[in-house]
Order: C-alpha cells, then sequence, then structure tokens
C-alpha cells in the first residue's frame, strides 16, 4: 500500500480527522450538571465579567491556543483554500497536545483580505491564551503577525516564519561548532525571500550572524539594491553583482533552502567552502537529495526537512514547548529573548546523552552529539521540561510575563518547582498516549 493510501486510511478512520474534545469536570448526577451548567456557571461568569484575568482561574483560556489559518500557503501545496487546510491545523493541534499538553482549536478561516482576516481574529481572541498563526502567504502574514501582536494582550506567534527560525538556529550553533566555524564570520546564502526565509535571516542576526555576510534570493534571483522589492524585503537587499543563486553559493559558508525542491545542484554545492553547512528544508522534496548532497560533498554538514534522514529541522521541536513556556508565565507576547532562549536549549540538549526510551524510538540511527546528530529529536520527553522552562525564565527576565514571575498558584516563580510541574506534564502525557 502507498504510502498516500495509509495516510487517507489514517485520516478517515473512525471517527474521522485528528482531535477530539473531551470535558476535563465530571458530569455524571444533577449536582455535577448543576455546576457546570446553570444554574452554578453563572457564577464562574460574573467573577470574569468583574475582572477580565478571572478567566484563566475559571475557565480553560489559559491552556488553549486558537490555531488560524486562510489556507493561502498550506505546506508545499499552495493557496487550497481554509477547508483544505484542516487535517494540517488538527495535526497541528495533535502535536500541541501530544508533546505539551496545551489544548486547541483550529479555526479555519475563508478570508484573503489581510485586514477582514485580522477583524476575524480580533474578534475571537478572548477565547484563546495565544494564538498561532499557520499557512498564510507572504507578505500578508507579516501585516497579519503586527497587528494582532501589537493589538492583542496575548502571544501571537506565526509559526511558519518563527518556529523554522528558531529550530534553524539551534541546528546551525551546533553545525557550526562540528565545522569549528564562528556565526559572525560566515558567508550566508538564502534561497528563499519569503516568511520563512526573511524570519530565519532576522533570527539568525539576533544569533550573532553578521547581515553584510549575508544575500537571499527568491524565484527572480538575489535581493539587490536596484530591484523592486516588498518593503519586508528591502532591508536585505545587498551591493552585489551576483543575480543568481548559483552565484551567491561561490565560496559560502551556509546553504540555508526554505524555498523549493531540486534547486541546488551538485555543482551548485561543490563551490562552497570546506566543511560546507546545508540546510536543504523543501517539502517534501528538498533543494538537494541528501544522497546527492554528500556525493557532491562528503565533508558537508547537512540537514533536511524529511523525517528519513538525519537532523531533521521540524517546528514542532519548538513551537509547543514556546507556547507552554509563555501560557505558563501568562506572557504577552513570544518575544526574542524567548525564542533565542528556546533555540540554545535545544542546541545544548543535542550534546547530551540521550534517554535509553528515546534511542529505543530511533533504533539505528546516530544519536551522539555530531554532524549526523545536531538537534535532538521530536520524541524526547526532555524537550518539554527543558525548552520550556529555559521560554518561561526567559519571558520574566525580559519582563513580558503578566504574572510577574507569579506561577499558576500565585506564589512567587520558582524554578525547580516549575521544573517538577513540567516533568509531571511529561509523565501524564506519557499515561495518556500509553508511551512506555
Amino acid at each position: 500500500m502507498s504510502e498516500n493510501s495509509l495516510s487517507l486510511r489514517y485520516h478517515e478512520s473512525d471517527p474521522p480527522g485528528k482531535i477530539e474534545v473531551v470535558p476535563t469536570k465530571p458530569c455524571r448526577d444533577k449536582n455535577d450538571l448543576s455546576l457546570a451548567y446553570t444554574p452554578g456557571v453563572a457564577e464562574a461568569s460574573e467573577k470574569i465579567s468583574l475582572e477580565k484575568e478571572a478567566a484563566y482561574r475559571y475557565s480553560s483560556k489559559g491552556n488553549l491556543v486558537g490555531i488560524l489559518t486562510n489556507g493561502t500557503a498550506v505546506l508545499g501545496l499552495g493557496s487550497i483554500g481554509a477547508l483544505a487546510a484542516k487535517p494540517v491545523m488538527e495535526g497541528k493541534s495533535m502535536l500541541f497536545k501530544r508533546f505539551a499538553d496545551i489544548d486547541s482549536f483550529d479555526i479555519e478561516i475563508e478570508e484573503k483580505d489581510p485586514e477582514r482576516f485580522i477583524e476575524v481574529a480580533k474578534a475571537i481572541a478572548p477565547t484563546f491564551g495565544a494564538i498561532n498563526l499557520e499557512d498564510i502567504r507572504a507578505p500578508e502574514c507579516f501585516s497579519i503577525e503586527k497587528e494582532l501582536a501589537s493589538s492583542l494582550d496575548i502571544p501571537v506567534f506565526h509559526d511558519d516564519q518563527h518556529g523554522t527560525a528558531v529550530v534553524v538556529g539551534a541546528a546551525l550553533l551546533n553545525a557550526l561548532e562540528c565545522a569549528n566555524k564562528k556565526i559572525a564570520e560566515i558567508a550566508i546564502a538564502i534561497s528563499g525571500a519569503g516568511a520563512a526565509g526573511l524570519a530565519c535571516a532576522e533570527f539568525l542576526v539576533s544569533l550573532g550572524a553578521d547581515p553584510e555576510r549575508m544575500v537571499l534570493a527568491d524565484i527572480q534571483g538575489v535581493l539587490h539594491r536596484g530591484r523592486s522589492l516588498h518593503p519586508v524585503q528591502e532591508r536585505w537587499a545587498r551591493k552585489t553583482e551576483a543575480r543568481t543563486l548559483a552565484e551567491i553559493l561561490v565560496g559560502a559558508d551556509f546553504f540555508l533552502g526554505v524555498s523549493a525542491g531540486g534547486i541546488l545542484s551538485p555543482e551548485m554545492l561543490a563551490s562552497m567552502k570546506n566543511f560546507p553547512i546545508v540546510f536543504a528544508l523543501a517539502n517534501p522534496v528538498p533543494e538537494i537529495s541528501y544522497e546527492a548532497a554528500k556525493k557532491a560533498r562528503p565533508d558537508c554538514l547537512l540537514a533536511t526537512g524529511r523525517s528519513d534522514t538525519p537532523n531533521q529541522v521540524n517546528n514542532a521541536l519548538a513551537f509547543p514547548f514556546l507556547f507552554r513556556g509563555a501560557l505558563d508565565v501568562r506572557a504577552e507576547r513570544i518575544n526574542e529573548p524567548m525564542k533565542l532562549a528556546a533555540a540554545r536549549e535545544l542546541a545544548q540538549l543535542a550534546h547530551e546523552a540521550v534517554p535509553p526510551e528515546v534511542r529505543k524510538a530511533y533504533e539505528g540511527e546516530s544519536l551522539s552529539f555530531g554532524p549526523n546528530y545536531l538537534i535532538p529529536k521530536l520524541f524526547d520527553a526532555r524537550l518539554l521540561s527543558r525548552v520550556s522552562l529555559a521560554v518561561a525564565e526567559a519571558a520574566i527576565a525580559s519582563g513580558c510575563a503578566k504574572k510577574e514571575g507569579k506561577n499558576n498558584e500565585g506564589l512567587v516563580f520558582d524554578r525547580e518547582n516549575y521544573r517538577r510541574a513540567l516533568e509531571a506534564r511529561s509523565r501524564k502525557i506519557a499515561e495518556r498516549f500509553e508511551i512506555s
């Protein structure tokens, strides 16, 4: 049976789809019913009407993420519409629950106009403790995220931009260590100047990369001075005679592909410096196949977006744990310090001994820090306690935690207590999903 057929059977098996809503309180008799609904529920509603913050105490808002899309940039499928995006959004919802014990509603909005999309998002925002924007095309995604993030008092995070950037950043830090190179000194060529490419470029600068040593290209060629560009791309226009991806790869240390399959030839890869770092992240077909890259440059440090090759750069290594940490300290936003903390903790975790249960899950793969193990595996349960803790601490230190360093019980934030709470969540997840 083909992989496609297996996928369709997976999604259509009873019940169809991948998510359901499950009550968290008992409803066994008339007494429970009178508490859950009328008349008892009126007391909770009244409390919230008097004080908005009470919603975090008397409703699920504090552990609920809205996954919002209009289906204009879905995976490698393009603008297939809001309804067709629903299986992807349900998948996102599954990952939130499976890896961070976060509840979510996927909301598919049939609206391509950015201003109207923003109006809808603002109108439903009170439901959620945070919003994850997903699969919205560039350049509209930039204005949508900017407006929502600035006008709402909950985190708004476009995962296609920033989740990608965090995991790319973590993998790059470790690849540079393996190649004995420094981030401030490397020449960087990026293929893709849309949501992911621009966000990665900005984040690499935050990690210490020199923006003047970074050149971006898209389907129309290099972003150079004199070329007509969208305002969000103008910062990256370079004074250069290079006009093609092949030209900017000559002598480059790092190639980041967030564009299209098959555009990086072996000859182009051969023109890069010694120990080139190659992240070919187009899905499902990378910019260059793993086999072709290793044949052309056996010394390359390689990552893809695929699970069947080493070093999968997967957004799920970041977004569940970023949101977990942000929700737990009631952050107003997911800011740069929080993203940097997540990237550095991911990078650090790859240096440490891998637990036996992870080795069992990935039997046959190299799971010791090095060229074939630059970032942790998604099924490493330590991600929840380590990355979420780093994010929460960064939120508090940067002043964007509304709970002002307090935890759910109103006590001053205690690092060790929070770490233990996250480990307890990991055990809860393992029990729910019957993970041995």
